[in-house]
């Protein structure tokens, strides 16, 4: 770890989604530890279609999972569906990070019957992970599997079967030897864990009932260190709950209400969890993890009611909280206190999550266009950039490379 990004990590609360990565990697969603930032990056501010584009690729199928990279490697996870729309197959692709050179391309799944999705979901739309080695490629209902950094599949698994209300969405984390990951169905949700070596099945809670009318949500995980002792903080409908990654015990839970369909991941830092309530009841709370049972009146620092976001991640830089609403609103707040710095609105509806290179932060639209602004407590736009194409995943950050993926075609945008 270089000596700038130990200073840029100092205040955030012990994070092990990954053990043994370089940092210099984007292994999973929304890079090292789920933060959205690498700090030693130094990534353009404006491009066109020919200006700043080192490499363009046409992936086939479809996916709206976001790219990972490691080892010098770009992996992405698609699916090839019938003329119904239905699966026909789920498969990885690895390319070359410098080239853009499609290295392999593997089916993993073939699945029957109908699929589901959302017009806005796909049926690769969970991020795969990267670790030692191997890739853990997560479909969600349709199984899960892990290969070598060649392709080959070292083991695969479809044990949980539920129905997802409107397809995939959760990424996997990975904590000691269990690859965890949410499955928040329409009936009888629950967060579940498989072998990281085997795929075999280590443990599996149901959700408890909470206020919600609709159970299905469909966010990432976060693992964060409390009194020396990692735990799983797993949002839901109607709840955020901390677990026990070794067994998967309910440890806590702070209610927000009625907030179902909860897609953006918990940013830990300063001591707090940072978490989005999804829809129905809209709000962005920081908490302090920890406690036992319900601690929602004694656990809660700060509420911000207004304005949160339905799908991105926020973004946590220094002691600002970065807010992007599906919408197109951006809000600053202030990350100890939850008071507001300053609020914009910029052009587009927004699904991707922004990510940063610390001194710029890339806001990327359903459309395409990726709006760059400065970070810091007063609003500061530098770019708009037009991919001109549908885009709901969220960017990879590669050392000096920013890699997007549009519906049709993966990007390397890095100053020439």
């Amino acid at each position: 770890m270089t000596t700038n990004l130990k200073s840029f990590m100092t205040g955030w609360i012990g994070i092990f989604c990954i053990a043994g990565v370089a940092m210099g990697n984007w292994p999973e969603f929304r890079g090292v530890n789920g933060i959205g930032v690498i700090p030693d990056s130094e990534l353009p501010v404006k491009w066109s279609k020919t200006e700043n584009v080192a490499w363009k690729v046409k992936i086939k199928g479809k996916g709206w999972s976001s790219p990972v990279v490691s080892d010098g490697k770009v992996f992405v996870t698609v699916a090839t569906e019938d003329k119904d729309g239905d699966p026909r197959a789920l498969r990885v692709v690895c390319l070359n990070a410098k080239t853009g050179t499609i290295d392999w391309d593997k089916k993993v799944f073939a699945p029957r019957g109908k699929g589901i999705k959302h017009p806005k979901n796909s049926h690769a739309s969970a991020t795969p992970l990267v670790c030692d080695g191997r890739i853990y490629a997560h479909f969600a209902h349709m199984g899960t599997a892990c290969l070598d950094l060649n392709g080959q599949i070292k083991w695969k698994m479809n044990a949980f079967k539920y129905k997802p209300m409107h397809g995939t969405g959760s990424s996997p984390v990975l904590v000691g030897d269990n690859l965890i990951f949410n499955c928040d169905a329409e009936e009888n949700p629950f967060i579940a864990a498989v072998n990281k070596d085997t795929g075999q099945v280590a443990w599996k809670t149901p959700r408890t009932k909470t206020e919600a009318k609709n159970n299905f949500s469909f966010c990432t995980p976060a693992v964060v260190e409390v009194a020396g002792k990692k735990q799983i903080v797993s949002p839901g409908s109607g709840a955020v709950w901390g677990y026990n990654p070794l067994n998967g015990k309910e440890l806590w839970r702070v209610d927000y209400g009625l907030g179902y369909s909860v897609t953006p991941r918990p940013i830990c830092g300063h001591g707090m969890v940072f978490v989005s309530s999804g829809f129905g009841d809209e709000a962005v709370y920081a908490l302090r993890p920890g406690g036992k049972g319900n601690v929602t009146d004694s656990h809660v620092a700060w509420k911000f009611a207004k304005d949160g976001p339905k799908s991105p991640t926020p973004l946590l830089i220094g002691h600002e909280l970065y807010i992007v609403e599906d919408g197109g609103k951006i809000t600053c707040l202030d990350a100890l206190t939850g008071t507001l710095h300053w609020q914009e609105r910029i052009k587009g509806a927004y699904s991707a999550s922004p990510v940063s290179d610390g001194k710029k932060i890339y806001i990327t639209s359903e459309k395409g266009l990726v709006t760059v602004i400065k970070t810091g407590k007063t609003f500061n736009k530098l770019a708009e950039n037009d991919m001109e194409e549908k885009t709901y995943a969220t960017p990879a950050i590669d050392k000096n490379g920013l890699i997007i993926r549009t519906e049709t075609t993966l990007y390397r945008i890095e100053k020439k």
